[in-house]
């Protein structure tokens, strides 16, 4: 199965009403272990490196292109994204490596200069066929940035989308980035609105706070692309310390790299069927 596109796997899950996995790369083995964890669940996934992760490998130049590859050689349809970038440059790399979208987070900034600055990114992405997602609302939890009663206002919404062209908006309802507890109280009814009132799919992120049930109501109630990376970390590091524990004298890297991608796996395909389920109240997005 070959790359595809961030939007050929969101777009049809916005019409049908699905949840779509969006899950952070920082190793190789985190970008094997959503993929092999996608392809047991038979469902596509959306494989994503922060700004963060591509500054600890000191740029895209290695991370990128081995996420590239690993997405290449997959039996599902696997799409490689630029998450939370800050930087216009770094946003003009992964196009030209070929990511197949980007999220462009200039949500700090005032509303005006948010939108200029990320109308001019879209258009960069668009002219070379690159899915662009935006952020309004700021989401908070990272870099020491949180308003934990950011929300996003749906009729702001809307005309930051008309203005900009974006593919897909990031929104504030309730969730916070690295939480490690799955906690977070998400406002079902600001989700509805919002999804009435944008006409392109909304993104979810610091996911790794809900507890199940409420990523699946999210989705019922409008949400598509659903991003989580702390959690899924948790469980990696979980299974590598177990085995590192077991084993003071271990050394090989391998042993203890690979039970935590092993387990990671096991987590993907078990979260990709819980954005996939769906209750009555389902709202398919537009």
């Amino acid at each position: 199965m070959p790359l595809v596109s961030t939007g050929d796997i969101v777009t049809p899950a916005a019409r049908a009403g699905h949840g779509v996995g969006a899950f952070n790369v920082i190793q190789l083995e985190h970008a094997q272990a959503i993929t092999a964890g996608a392809e047991a669940a038979g469902a596509p996934v959306i494989l994503q490196i922060s700004e963060n992760a591509a500054r600890y490998h000191g740029g895209l130049q290695a991370i990128g292109p081995a996420t590239l590859a690993v997405a290449r050689v997959a039996r599902v349809p696997v799409a490689v994204h630029l998450d939370h970038a800050t930087s216009d440059a770094l946003v003009h790399e992964a196009v030209e490596l070929g990511f197949t979208s980007v999220m462009y987070d200039a949500s700090v900034l005032p509303y005006e200069e948010n939108l200029r600055a990320t109308e001019a990114i879209t258009a960069h992405c668009h002219a070379a066929g690159v899915w662009v997602e935006a952020e309004l609302g700021e989401v908070g939890g990272k870099d020491g940035v949180h308003a934990p009663g950011a929300r996003t206002d749906p009729a702001e919404a809307a005309a930051f989308v008309a203005a900009t062209g974006v593919d897909a908006l990031a929104v504030a309802v309730g969730t916070s980035h690295a939480m490690r507890t799955r906690d977070a109280v998400l406002d079902f009814h600001l989700i509805r609105a919002l999804r009435e009132a944008v006409p392109v799919p909304l993104v979810l992120h610091g996911s790794s706070g809900a507890a199940d049930d409420a990523l699946t109501a999210a989705v019922d109630h409008g949400m598509t692309k659903v991003n989580l990376a702390t959690h899924l970390n948790r469980i990696f590091t979980t299974a590598a310390r177990e085995v590192l524990d077991s084993d003071p004298s271990l050394v090989d890297t391998r042993r203890y790299l690979g039970a935590g991608r092993t387990a990671m796996a096991g987590e993907v395909t078990r979260l990709l069927g819980v954005l996939r389920a769906q209750t009555a109240s389902a709202t398919p997005a537009r």
